[in-house]
């Protein structure tokens, strides 16, 4: 039997902790980045160093998760036979939905967005991410049921993008429907479920954006406040 993992308290070993002026203004600076972040499909050659994939990757595995299980798995492409081949793959799938796959509601959604079968930005793009979700794991050869896996893996990537973004790189979310071919190309087992495909890169100069990305939710449409006194 497994030895079975016990609770143990650690001392809090990193503070960040400012005056109520400095959190404000630590608070809009970060809001002024984020605002900065566009998904792309016109992504530039310039290649990008692996190091700088590895260093975000290792940020993403720092993501809260349940249990702690870091229940994730990272698979960055720069071979440019495999990006054709998950290209190909996703294109496919993605002929499918647009061929009458995907409902008229669902398509009429996407049309502001621009989008089509044709995902050239999986060839360009200097890196894929293919994010996996790990259903189940294992524990000294047992099986090891894991918990609030969507969750977690959901705050992972959200901290993917924002350390790409950060260290100067655009990205594009891609969800091919189904996604099962990527276990094969990417050489996963069976207790990984793929969930996104993240295209990784520069701009080109002539990068657009869908006018519509640029229209966000106010303030007041998406926080409700219950306030105490102070």
């Amino acid at each position: 039997m497994p030895e079975k993992p016990v609770y143990q308290a650690l001392p809090l070993p990193d503070r960040r902790t400012f005056p109520d002026a400095e959190m404000e203004r630590q608070a809009r600076d970060f809001l002024g980045l984020v605002k900065t972040r566009h998904s792309i499909r016109d992504f530039s050659e310039r290649p990008v160093p692996r190091r700088v994939i590895d260093t975000c990757i290792a940020a993403a595995g720092t993501a809260p998760s349940g249990a702690n299980q870091q229940p994730w798995h990272f698979v960055a492409i720069s071979d440019q036979a495999m990006k054709h081949k998950v290209r190909l793959a996703a294109e496919a799938e993605e002929e499918k939905f647009y061929d009458g796959g995907g409902s008229d509601e669902w398509l009429a959604a996407l049309e502001p967005i621009g989008t089509d079968a044709v995902k050239r930005h999986l060839d360009v793009a200097p890196w894929l991410i293919v994010i996996f979700a790990q259903r189940w794991g294992y524990r000294d050869g047992e099986r090891v049921k894991h918990y609030y896996v969507p969750e977690s893996v959901g705050i992972a990537t959200g901290v993917l993008i924002t350390a790409l973004h950060t260290a100067g790189l655009s990205c594009l979310t891609h969800t091919p429907n189904p996604m099962k071919f990527l276990n094969g190309l990417c050489d996963r087992p069976e207790n990984e479920k793929p969930v996104m495909i993240l295209a990784v890169g520069h701009p080109a100069a002539d990068a657009t954006v869908p006018a519509v990305a640029k229209k966000k939710k106010p303030l007041d449409q998406i926080m409700t406040v219950y306030e105490g006194n102070p």
